[in-house]
């Protein structure tokens, strides 16, 4: 054997760690990791550990909050400081299983009769992907149910997705926020409630929210009699969510296997605890990100998962990482400018899209590969003598890495035996620690998010904005600058404001509506 061959060996069974039940490996024989790195980042990332270990006791991650972090509780409830914590998580995955059951067997129903085959589900955040991730890789013409999320508030994509349903009538509504404020949320369930009435179809027998006990949401569906509330807790992020009610509740009337699911992230879990980093997944992952950006977020992260049910992770892994990551100050307060920006696509897609750019173009990346062995679960046929379409997919794989590797573009890979919902919840949860871990690194809070409140309280003030424009209006002509005037704001915020009310409000009109300069605002 040649000794270049076996260096090449030597090096991917040093650089490999792995889950053994169920399969799942991290390979970083392509990334730029050495010994010396991995032993200078030692210290540091026993610190981090002994953090989550803190963490995990409950701990506060969130001090101007009071809040803790416990969505690793919800894969092993015995771990959570409270008794009475332990005990709500294992009631509530008991209730979600029955409730499920009893949809599939037509023990719930719809009132107006027949039996619920649809769910409209209306978040945003980790309460609308953690639930389409879940959707894509276990959904399908198989599964007893099927899912739509609403997770926007464009009025035009509300209708689309309604439409494509073609009716209501055999559809279960679950509303999922935590206080029941979110707007996107609450205006895709009231869209939902007003198309119910249009259909002559009941809400409230139909409608579950999974939310804060005593929330605005939750007092709304006791009050108007909802077939069913689930809890959310403080103590559990959006982006973190979905091995709780808000993931666990749609993952079943899917028909995913709740417990093989949760226990693939407890099993995940647990090798991220291992204090010996080097068979450690979550702490070598951290590791290759901050040496890939030297610890400053200096190159994004593309995600390519050879799998298609896996095509919407990386939007999934957008959301945990960079509103996870994406802080302006550090814990000391310093500013820092900290984050990982994260895309992707999926294989060989990618190949046919962005690898281009990728091997040839600027080196402002690193790569995280996910393949799975196993091509379909029954069945095989050659497109060829000898070669199938996995064996393809799994070639181009192989191929691009190298490609890549050629020309100093360092990638890790992760690789299962198979896709089932034990491989996707250990996915999940080594992507959990390896943020909460890289964060430790550079000294940022993982949990909590300044940046998402800012834009909504921004957006509030828009909104109080054009409350006031459209009481300003008269029946005679008025520009920009005198509406602004008039109304003590910026004639540069007041515009766009203007007119998305003249495109939108039959009541509203503008004459010269394009030109900002002589524009004339009305209400007819």
């Amino acid at each position: 054997m040649p000794a270049s061959s076996a260096d090449r060996f030597a090096r991917y069974l040093r650089f490999r760690c792995a889950l053994e039940d169920p399969f799942v490996e991290l390979d970083l024989s392509l990334s730029a990791l050495e010994e010396d790195t991995v032993a200078a980042l030692q210290a540091p990332l026993q610190q981090a550990l002994a953090a989550m270990q803190r963490l995990e006791h409950g701990s506060l991650a969130n001090a101007d909050e009071q809040r803790m972090v416990g969505h690793f509780w919800l894969r092993a409830p015995g771990l959570s400081p409270a008794t009475d914590i332990e005990q709500a998580i294992v009631r509530t995955l008991a209730d979600i299983e029955r409730f499920a059951r009893a949809v599939h067997a037509g023990g719930i129903a719809p009132p107006e009769g027949g039996v619920f085959t649809k769910v409209v589900l209306c978040g945003i955040g980790g309460s609308a992907l953690g639930p389409m991730l879940l959707a894509a890789a276990f959904g399908g013409p198989e599964a007893p149910m099927a899912l739509c999320v609403l997770d926007n508030t464009d009025p035009d994509g509300i209708d689309r997705e309604l439409e494509r349903l073609g009716g209501l009538a055999d559809a279960l509504v679950i509303v999922i926020s935590k206080s029941g404020g979110t707007p996107e949320t609450r205006n895709g369930m009231l869209e939902v409630e007003r198309a119910c009435r249009q259909q002559g179809l009941q809400f409230a027998p139909r409608a579950i929210a999974v939310t804060t006990p005593g929330s605005q949401l939750h007092q709304r569906a006791e009050q108007e009699g909802w077939l069913a509330t689930f809890p959310m807790w403080d103590w559990v992020g959006g982006r973190t969510s979905v091995t709780s009610a808000v993931g666990l509740l749609p993952g079943a009337l899917l028909g995913m296997d709740l417990r093989a699911f949760l226990a693939g992230a407890a099993a995940m879990d647990d090798a991220t605890r291992r204090d010996d980093v080097w068979q450690n997944p979550a702490a070598m992952l951290a590791a290759f990100w901050h040496h890939e950006g030297q610890g400053r977020g200096e190159r994004a992260m593309v995600v390519l998962p050879y799998k298609d049910r896996l095509l919407l992770l990386s939007r999934y892994l957008q959301q945990l990482v960079m509103e996870s990551l994406g802080k302006e100050k550090d814990r000391q307060g310093r500013t820092v400018h900290q984050g990982i920006a994260v895309y992707g696509n999926k294989g060989s897609t990618d190949q046919h899209a962005y690898v281009q750019q990728l091997r040839d173009g600027r080196h402002d990346f690193f790569a995280v590969f996910v393949r799975v062995l196993q091509d379909r679960a029954e069945g095989h046929f050659e497109v060829e003598p000898g070669v199938t379409s996995g064996d393809f997919l799994d070639g181009f794989w192989q191929g691009t890495r190298t490609a890549l590797h050629e020309k100093g573009r360092r990638s890790a890979t992760l690789c299962a035996d198979r896709l089932d919902e034990r491989v996707l919840g250990a996915l999940i949860a080594l992507f959990e620690r390896t943020v909460a871990l890289y964060a430790e690194l550079v000294d940022v809070n993982a949990f909590h998010q300044p940046g998402v409140e800012a834009g909504k309280k921004a957006a509030a003030n828009v909104l109080a904005l054009q409350k006031k424009l459209l009481a300003a209006l008269t029946a005679d002509g008025q520009g920009v600058r005198a509406l602004a005037q008039k109304v003590g704001a910026d004639p540069a915020d007041c515009w766009p404001i203007l007119q998305h009310l003249a495109a939108n409000r039959p009541e509203v009109h503008a004459v010269q509506a394009h030109d900002p300069a002589r524009v004339q605002f009305l209400r007819r």
